[in-house]
């Protein structure tokens, strides 16, 4: 996993926070601790797949585009990260007469393979908004 995909779903939770309302590049940023380059970056990938609108100008910004309850953390996963849990170096030589060695990546491959496609299956169970809920309801119980 990489952190392309936490910033999205820190910034589309945020959106959801905020409905009706823009939020700048610099406002995520500051609120997600990064930088508005990389906010941008990463809300351009958003934008493209039709989860925000975008305003340019003053009072612009990014909005959320649709119901936060139909944004899975599944589909954010496959969008910006999608592949990454596997190491792009691999233990082993397929040219070693070893059978260990020769087959350690084609195993590993698809031992990584299956577990991600069994967290991008629970990541489609949780929604931005079931995020949003949650974190309320986090700030609720830190009153009491």
């Amino acid at each position: 996993m990489n952190s392309e995909f936490t910033i999205a779903v820190h910034s589309l939770v945020l959106l959801a926070h905020l409905p009706e309302h823009m939020a700048s590049s610099d406002d995520i940023a500051l609120n997600v601790s990064t930088h508005s380059a990389r906010i941008r970056k990463i809300m351009g990938c958003l934008r493209k797949a039709g989860y925000v609108r975008t305003k340019e100008g003053c009072g612009g910004g990014f909005i959320l585009n649709c119901d936060p309850d139909l944004i899975t953390l599944g589909d954010i996963y496959t969008l910006t990260s999608l592949g990454t849990l596997k190491p792009h170096w691999c233990s082993g030589n397929e040219d070693n007469d070893c059978v260990i060695s020769a087959n350690m990546q084609n195993v590993m491959d698809e031992m990584l393979d299956g577990a991600e496609q069994n967290m991008i299956h629970y990541l489609k169970g949780v929604t931005i908004g079931s995020m949003l809920r949650k974190l309320n309801q986090s700030e609720k119980n830190a009153v009491l």
